[in-house]
């Protein structure tokens, strides 16, 4: 099922010790949902994903987050056979994406 034009630099796919990890996604993701920001333009993420968790639990998140940014799936396709709604796997890559997007800008700066 991998067909994204997307590629993403995370640790597990450039091997590249400087980019965020699978795991530094999913933590702050999780992070996030526990500590919502609020007065942040991107609260809106926080609070979606605090739903998201909350509806699948950590595992499938986990799971959609890696098949995204690691095995290059569709963010309406990396939740097969994971009983997560295709809209919601829409929502976690958004999400992973921008997140991975962040750690790794912080690790540059």
């Amino acid at each position: 099922m991998p067909d994204n034009d997307a590629l993403y630099d995370v640790r597990e796919r450039t091997k590249n010790p400087e980019h965020a990890s699978v795991d530094d996604v999913v933590e702050l993701v999780l992070e996030r949902t526990q500590h919502p920001r609020t007065e942040h333009r991107d609260a809106h993420l926080d609070e979606m994903m605090a739903t998201v968790v909350d509806r699948y639990g950590t595992d499938p998140v986990r799971t959609v987050i890696h098949r995204v940014l690691v095995d290059h799936y569709l963010f309406r396709t990396a939740t097969h056979d994971l009983a997560v709604r295709t809209v919601d796997g829409v929502r976690i890559g958004t999400t992973a994406g921008q997140f991975l997007t962040e750690l790794n800008e912080q690790s540059d700066g």
